[in-house]
């Protein structure tokens, strides 16, 4: 088994982790909405982030680690909103030990075919999984907040220009094709 590498500054990064032993991460809206704001103070201050979708069981992101010379590593940052969430979960639901798998994982974007392929695939993974018919259903997701003008934390901006324009974001996500290709480096994230 390799070594997990540090998360770098300046790097683009899909970010994805699932309950221990595929229990459920989510159990009520709260949690989610808690998990975002967990989100906003640990991750949010080392890292930008342009997509991403919270399911029952597991999670995915897209970020880009801001460059930095504050000290902070962001693996640590990551690790800390996880085990902030886990020990609030545990206490809310009278469980114990760990509530994410470990080490998360994390596949490093290095050109435009990827970040376009990984952001639909992320947007479409509750659709993939069953939990919906239609992945614009679900709500846990950056996908509304990427398609409209509503104010939002997100980088709406750069993602938008890579795909090009809002009219080639939607027509990318309705194609219903994963560029499997492109995603072949993602693990199995069945839930």
């Amino acid at each position: 088994m390799s070594a997990i590498k540090p998360l770098r500054h300046g790097a683009y990064y899909h970010i994805y982790n699932r309950g221990n032993n595929r229990e459920n991460l989510f159990v009520e809206a709260r949690n989610y909405a808690y998990f975002l704001d967990l989100y906003v103070k640990h991750i949010e201050p080392i890292a930008e982030t342009y997509a991403y979708c919270l399911m029952k069981n597991h999670f995915h992101l897209l970020v880009r680690i801001k460059e930095s010379d504050d000290g902070r590593d962001p693996s640590r940052c990551f690790s800390n909103l996880f085990n902030a969430y886990a020990r609030s979960f545990n206490r809310a639901y009278g469980r114990t030990g760990a509530l994410f798998q470990r080490p998360f994982s994390r596949i490093e974007v290095t050109h435009d075919r990827y970040f376009t392929a990984v952001v639909s695939y992320i947007h479409r993974n509750p659709q993939k999984h069953g939990f919906v018919a239609d992945f614009r259903d679900w709500p846990y997701t950056s996908y509304d907040a990427l398609a409209s003008s509503r104010p939002t934390r997100l980088h709406r901006d750069a993602v938008l220009a890579w795909f090009g324009d809002i009219a080639a974001f939607v027509a990318a996500h309705q194609r219903n094709v994963i560029d499997h290709e492109t995603l072949d480096q993602i693990d199995d994230d069945d839930d």
